[in-house]
């Protein structure tokens, strides 16, 4: 898995860190679905579906490198990139599950029960 990586070197004594970050929103969804890539046309074809633990998992991998102040917002973020993907989240396009979300219709998976 590609994951970003930055190296700080200090040119006075030649010292250096290596900073390893998470992997792309994108990677992680590729990655727990089990797929190559995401959809090339995402309208018309969709190349898998996220449960709302998975997506809530995702969120939770992100949140160190997310602006969200909640899991709420970190997960609609991730169901955001699951748009431009080709993924639907729970069988429905991610859109409806980011309105039935507001609607709190996903405490418990939030929750982790």
């Amino acid at each position: 898995m590609k994951v970003p990586v930055k190296v700080l070197v200090d040119v006075d004594d030649k010292s250096f860190e290596v900073e390893v970050g998470t992997p792309t929103t994108s990677a992680l969804i590729v990655k727990e679905l089990g797929v190559e890539k995401g959809s090339g046309t995402p309208k018309a074809t969709k190349v898998g579906n996220l449960s709302p633990e998975q997506i809530v998992k995702i969120a939770e991998m992100k949140r160190t490198d997310s602006y969200a102040k909640t899991v709420i917002a970190a997960v609609k973020e991730v169901a955001g990139a699951c748009v431009s993907m080709g993924v639907t989240v729970d069988s429905k396009e991610p859109k409806e599950f980011i309105k039935d979300l507001d609607k709190g219709l996903y405490e418990k998976a939030l929750k982790g029960e």
